[in-house]
């Protein structure tokens, strides 16, 4: 950092980039498929209906892990675009397979930091949803300042969703949908659908890993608000 660097724009990653191993399917279909389905980082707005190339509702996927959720999602609602944000190369790769091989083309993928897409690039009101599965609980008190789902990112998010539109968010650790839930309720432009925490919405699918912990009697809480006037 130089010394001459204005702090204020920096803020704290909620992520930690911890690559793992690129497969050699997954390495091809960045190479190969990004360039198509890929939306590159700029600091400055984006038309979502130039992107997708049409007028359809537009749900914002923060974290989609390896994708398999999103394809599944993406699949079960053909009219409906979905724009997903991931760093982690193997799942960008992962994703891409699944896009090519299902033949969706209702997904476009941004691997870029979260905060600064929705800072630079979405326009307010743009979105119909936005879904966060199962982000980092950053479980350690520690270190629960890098928690995504804080006010002043949800200050933000909430601008960018029309009126009506919501944001859902699972979590299966009891601490962080509590978070989640006091930090939806201080927002003054959030409405809870249901009494604190909702069912499971239909199109939101079970992950292998979700079933499991299910099995063993572990928790998941889902959180869906919509935006008010």
């Amino acid at each position: 950092m130089s010394d001459t660097e204005d702090l204020s724009t920096r803020h704290i990653r909620s992520f930690v980039l911890r690559q793992g191993r690129v497969s050699v399917a997954q390495q091809r279909a960045i190479d190969t498929l990004l360039p198509r389905s890929g939306i590159p980082y700029a600091a400055h707005p984006f038309d979502l209906d130039v992107a997708f190339r049409r007028t359809a509702p537009k749900i914002l996927e923060i974290g989609f892990g390896m994708g398999d959720s999103t394809a599944t999602i993406a699949q079960a609602n053909p009219d409906t675009d979905y724009l997903a944000l991931e760093v982690h190369t193997p799942g960008v790769g992962n994703l891409l397979k699944l896009i090519e091989s299902e033949n969706l083309e209702n997904i476009r993928i941004m691997q870029h930091d979260a905060v600064e897409v929705l800072r630079d690039m979405i326009a307010d009101a743009s979105l119909d949803g936005v879904h966060i599965f199962f982000p980092d609980p950053w479980h350690k008190a520690r270190h629960n300042k890098r928690r995504l789902i804080q006010s002043p990112f949800i200050a933000q998010l909430v601008k960018k969703i029309k009126v009506g539109g919501y944001i859902h968010v699972a979590t299966d650790w009891q601490d962080y949908a509590e978070q989640v839930l006091r930090v939806f309720d201080a927002e003054a432009l959030l409405e809870n659908t249901a009494t604190d925490y909702a069912p499971r919405p239909s199109y939101r699918p079970l992950t292998k890993f979700e079933k499991r912990g299910l099995n063993l009697g572990h928790g998941v809480w889902d959180l869906v608000f919509r935006r008010k006037k």
